[in-house]
């Protein structure tokens, strides 16, 4: 069975922050929803995609074959 990034519980964990901050900010003034709604959101979305290229080094690392 092949590794993936989704399995790791780090992961997982981080996608539902990205989701949770998404509808958070939804909920915000439309003079925000540019700006800090969307550093907000970028910011979510970079933990989860450092997860994945750092499990995808470590693979590398760890694979032999």
């Amino acid at each position: 069975m092949a590794f993936s990034f989704k399995d790791i519980i780090a992961w997982q964990k981080a996608y539902e922050f990205v989701l949770l901050v998404y509808k958070v900010t939804k909920k915000f003034p439309d003079f925000e929803k540019h700006s800090l709604s969307s550093q907000f959101q970028r910011a979510a979305v970079s933990i989860v995609a450092n997860i994945a290229e750092g499990s995808k080094k470590l693979s590398k690392l760890t694979n032999f074959g």
